[in-house]
């Protein structure tokens, strides 16, 4: 889930050997994936990259987006994930934010599996809004997400309560010091 380069195309065959061990609930999706990446030239995945996961918010790759928004209670979430990742020995650099997918996805894999799939799990929503908006967009992306998803217990009651609440209303935004910029005044 992280930008394509040619590190990403060499391990192709490293990848398609991790897939074909997975279920195939989990793996199927990735060698669908992996297929994109065979016939699509890297400049043509870079720039779907962007396209897709900078250029709309819909796709954010950052967990704690959908939960906060661009509020300042976001801050805090980023902390518990960097405070996670101390636990377990990691420490991440300042140049990437704690929660994006990519990073997770790494700590899962590599940190503390535990720890990791419990974060996803906390930001399960916003994880499912962006896999279903991929799937719905028909980006190979989708896969991706697909995979993680299946890893992932299955979405019930309040979980799925939460996704569609997320889906019609979006991550929250900031209102604090707006007052006298709102329409019809202070609130």
């Amino acid at each position: 889930m992280s930008y394509p380069d040619e590190q990403l195309l060499d391990r192709r065959p490293l990848l398609r050997n991790a897939a074909d061990a997975l279920p195939e609930r989990v793996g199927a999706p990735l060698h669908a994936f992996l297929d994109h990446l065979d016939a699509t030239p890297l400049i043509e995945l870079t720039a779907d990259y962007v396209t897709t996961f900078d250029h709309r918010k819909k796709f954010s790759p950052y967990l704690t987006y959908f939960a906060y928004g661009d509020t300042r209670k976001r801050g805090m979430a980023l902390l518990r994930f960097k405070h996670a990742y101390r636990r377990a020995g990691l420490l991440i650099g300042d140049d990437e934010l704690p929660d994006h997918l990519s990073v997770v996805l790494e700590f899962a894999a590599t940190g503390d599996p535990e720890a990791g799939k419990r974060l996803m799990i906390e930001h399960r929503a916003g994880l499912e809004l962006i896999r279903l908006g991929l799937r719905e967009a028909k980006s190979p992306w989708a896969y991706v997400l697909e995979s993680v998803s299946a890893t992932l217990p299955p979405l019930v009651g309040r979980d799925e309560d939460a996704v569609a609440r997320l889906a019609a209303v979006g991550p929250p935004e900031e209102e604090v010091g707006l007052a006298p910029f709102l329409p019809g005044g202070a609130r």
